[in-house]
């Protein structure tokens, strides 16, 4: 797929290059690289250097820090045709996270020197990249205001909240294990669990298994929006 007119018509469905001209999504193809990542593979670690960005093809990529205390708080999960680590990428400094795939996973990457010379000649993908930063400056403005100021039921809310709207139902499956969902919650399973008990037996939240129906949207919403701490 790296080679041709497939990965071109495949980069201008990406948002960084979304809008490109056609020899510029060429030229961007031509330094693309296929990686291929195993179930729980490692793609890059906290403090090594960043020798370039990635966009996934296909799978999934959890993006976290390990504390000295070896907790682990997941910052964010990548998902088909999104891109990472575009920041170290930029500026030359070592990865300040951990990359690691949570299902079989493709990528395509872009090499750093390779990509910083486009960047000269074609500016608006610079443009599209600043519009990328900028979204995931609010995804970590958001993930501190929930760290900081609401407890697990409260970050438990929003998260199903914004795992229904994604799905456009009010049945959701849950697409994480429950040590996973726990860690990007920034708590434990046995916390995340009685959070699971409190929004099932005040009738928010119905559970079977790894499906959790809202009873209750209204309700989730405004637990999730209110900033009493635990």
């Amino acid at each position: 797929m790296t080679d041709g007119s497939d990965l071109t018509d495949w980069l201008q469905t990406i948002r960084i290059f979304r809008g490109l001209s056609r020899s510029q999504l060429r030229s961007i193809a031509q330094i693309a690289q296929l990686k291929q990542f195993k179930k729980g593979e490692p793609i890059f670690q906290q403090g090594s250097e960043a020798t370039g960005f990635f966009v996934v093809k296909t799978g999934r990529v959890k993006i976290f820090k390990v504390s000295a205390n070896g907790k682990e708080q997941i910052i964010h999960f990548v998902n088909a045709r999104e891109n990472f680590a575009e920041v170290p990428a930029l500026d030359g400094k070592c990865f300040p996270a951990s990359a690691t795939a949570i299902e079989p996973t493709e990528s395509i990457f872009f090499p750093r020197m390779a990509f910083l010379g486009l960047l000269h000649q074609a500016p608006d993908i610079a443009i599209n990249l600043l519009i990328s930063l900028s979204q995931h400056l609010r995804n970590q403005s958001r993930l501190i205001e929930e760290l900081s100021f609401k407890n697990v039921p409260q970050r438990l809310a929003s998260y199903l909240l914004n795992l229904s709207d994604r799905t456009t139902n009010t049945t959701v499956d849950l697409d994480l294990s429950k040590s996973q969902l726990a860690a990007a919650l920034g708590t434990i399973p046995a916390t995340l669990s009685r959070a699971f008990y409190r929004l099932s037996s005040e009738g928010m939240i119905s559970i079977n298994g790894s499906q959790i129906e809202l009873l209750d949207r209204d309700r989730l919403h405004k637990l999730s929006q209110s900033i009493e701490q635990e």
